[in-house]
């Protein structure tokens, strides 16, 4: 008999953590910010239920890139709606979202993983910001533009000539006191 925990194996223990590290209130800026970009309130199901079929996140991307989802599947079968989610991830990516700020499918179908379901539609909000998505819920932060500099040879040359602090200061050192080696120090 094994003493299996309710998440695929994980002891009640891991879950209890899991649970406890789920943010409630950043759950509802995301609902709320969902709302405003998608242009309709967000269900009042549960933040999984919503979402599990896949059709509110691929709405979603086809709101912040028209056409990033070509045919959303409105099946109840769970092949089709893991597919869906799928195709909201492809369009997540394509939209800038880093491989790293993704969820798995069965993160949000499952409903094991939904830290990392909530931390994908964070950056979703960052880059929509970045990319000029403007609305009053923030449940993100903008995404920093690159700022490349070039400088001259001769700038670069001046920077090689000063010591860097990173160094240390050699300022007041000195070997007095010091003793040679294999010499007694007499007091």
């Amino acid at each position: 008999m094994s003493n299996r925990g309710p998440l695929y194996g994980l002891s009640a223990e891991i879950a209890r953590k899991q649970a406890a590290k789920y943010d409630h209130e950043l759950e509802r800026q995301v609902r709320l910010w969902m709302g405003e970009v998608l242009g309709e309130p967000f269900p009042d199901a549960g933040f999984q239920e919503a979402m599990k079929d896949g059709t509110l996140l691929c709405n979603l991307a086809n709101k912040l890139e028209p056409g990033s989802v070509k045919k959303i599947k409105t099946s109840k079968v769970p092949f089709m709606q893991m597919e869906n989610i799928s195709q909201f991830l492809q369009a997540a990516e394509r939209y800038g979202l880093k491989r790293t700020d993704l969820f798995q499918t069965v993160d949000l179908y499952e409903g094991k993983g939904m830290n990392a379901v909530l931390d994908c539609l964070i950056a979703l909000a960052s880059q929509a910001k970045t990319k000029g998505v403007v609305t009053q819920t923030n449940p993100g932060v903008k995404v920093a533009a690159k700022n490349e500099r070039n400088f001259s040879e001769e700038v670069l040359n001046q920077g090689k000539m000063e010591i860097s602090l990173q160094y240390g200061s050699n300022k007041g050192a000195t070997q007095s006191g010091m003793t040679a080696p294999g010499t007694y120090r007499h007091l």
